[in-house]
């Protein structure tokens, strides 16, 4: 008999193969079916990388081209999930109510019921183009008003940007966006992936597998670190406020959210690095006094987690301030995160399905044994 290994939290296990994202930590690379998640970033779009993910391949310009078009098209979402939205309690959070969304997505799926390739890539499509429309409006229909429609005349990331704020982003601004929305796109298997590969082995539909994965992603080791982020940058106020704030929070041996990753241990996220970046050439293209502000509080905060506790920080760190800058509200960026995410989740269920095994794995059981009822 094989010997039991337990590792709690699965570290180090591999639970699966693919052959659609691996994290590089020593070369320092996220490698996105053969490409550098951030050469992908500073020199193609977000509608590449979702043809990248789901289609194994980039687009040349005509495929992007109608592969946004596509994306556009199905972007509109039935009128009936914004009736199912305002029926839910106003104080729900963002993430639980975009989870009730996306499983009533599925219902208006004429093909949710089958599972194969070819409806996997389909219904994948459709939910990246209608998470994008519900995130960006989840504010909107929370607050009573009426939803925008996707407008088809502009770009991608520039509807879902519009969507967002309700004004047109500068070129610039679209750009950062469309960055940050890669630098989300695929990161291999963290929880909310793993969690929709889970739920896909058993071979149910697409819209299943990644409502599991908003459930996973809301919490705070997870996906939700970036509006705890904000809300840090936003209490502190000012430089001398973030060393003071981090340095309390340090001595009650309390966790600092944006900083230290599972997987990268030994030197910065590089989608971290890569916002930090667009970051700073952003804040200084606008000449914003409170971006930079908040980029300076974001350096100090860094270089002083590195000199107390030899942490650095993930991508959530740089991410909030750089949604902040743009005009997007707090309460949406971990629904953002979800949206971006859409393509990669659809990318790994399609893989579970193709190549299909159930997950059941077993456990080291701790409890009393020979207990008798009375």
């Amino acid at each position: 008999m094989a010997e039991e290994v337990y590792r709690p939290g699965l570290e180090g296990v591999i639970a699966t193969e693919t052959a659609i994202s691996f994290l590089d930590v020593e070369r320092e690379e996220i490698v996105v079916r053969g490409y550098n998640l951030l050469d992908l970033a500073r020199e193609r779009t977000y509608v590449d990388v979702v043809g990248l993910l789901i289609d194994g391949r980039l687009p040349d310009d005509q495929e992007r081209a109608v592969l946004e078009r596509r994306l556009l098209a199905a972007a509109e979402v039935p009128a009936q999930i914004w009736e199912i939205l305002r029926l839910l309690p106003p104080r729900m959070h963002a993430m639980d109510r975009l989870r009730t969304a996306i499983s009533t997505l599925g219902g208006f799926d004429p093909g949710v019921e089958r599972v194969d390739p070819e409806q996997d890539r389909e219904s994948g499509l459709r939910i990246v183009a209608q998470a994008a429309t519900i995130v960006a409006n989840l504010v909107r229909v929370r607050e009573g008003q009426q939803p925008l429609a996707p407008d088809p005349s502009r770009s991608f990331p520039a509807n879902f940007l519009w969507m967002i704020t309700g004004r047109d982003g500068s070129p610039a601004e679209v750009r950062v966006f469309d960055q940050a929305l890669i630098a989300y796109s695929e990161h291999e298997l963290p929880n909310s992936t793993f969690a929709a590969r889970v739920i896909a082995s058993t071979l149910a539909d697409v819209y299943g597998a990644l409502t599991g994965a908003v459930a996973s992603l809301k919490g705070p080791l997870h996906g939700g670190a970036n509006e705890a982020v904000m809300a840090m940058l936003l209490e502190a106020g000012d430089e001398e406020g973030i060393e003071r704030w981090i340095r309390e929070r340090l001595a009650r041996k309390e966790r600092i959210m944006g900083f230290g990753h599972r997987v990268y241990m030994r030197r910065m996220d590089p989608r971290a690095q890569l916002l930090k970046e667009t970051l700073t050439r952003l804040v200084a293209e606008r000449g914003d006094a409170e971006g930079q502000k908040l980029l300076r509080m974001c350096e100090r905060a860094e270089r002083l987690m590195h000199a107390e506790k030899g942490l650095y920080p993930n991508l959530d760190y740089y991410a909030a301030p750089v949604f902040y800058v743009l005009g997007i509200p707090i309460e949406l960026y971990t629904p953002i995160f979800f949206a971006a995410r859409t393509a990669g989740l659809v990318a790994h269920v399609v893989e579970q399905h193709a190549h299909n095994r159930l997950f059941r794995p077993r456990v080291r059981y701790t409890g009393p044994r020979g207990l008798k009822p009375a």
